[in-house]
């Protein structure tokens, strides 16, 4: 079972580091117009992408958790 749970997990925090890269770059794409834009007409496209690539991080991130506790939890058996 750890032959299978090992290379899941490495994958998950692969895309984990991924998703966290993407968020980082599209906050520092970020201009001073999306940041002095008027918050009345909603989300601009760039906080969208910050939004969505933090949703698919801690997305990520809980998989490999879970992951994790499981190999855990068979492991001791």
């Amino acid at each position: 079972m750890a032959y299978i749970l090992v290379p899941i997990i490495v994958v998950l925090v692969i895309l984990t580091v991924v998703s966290l890269i993407r968020g980082i770059v599209a906050f520092m794409q970020s201009t001073r117009e999306d940041l002095e834009h008027d918050p009345s007409t909603g989300p601009s496209p760039m906080q969208l992408k910050q939004n969505k690539m933090m949703f698919a991080r801690i997305k990520y991130q809980a998989m490999a958790v879970v992951a994790i506790a499981f190999l855990l939890a068979v492991s001791h058996h």
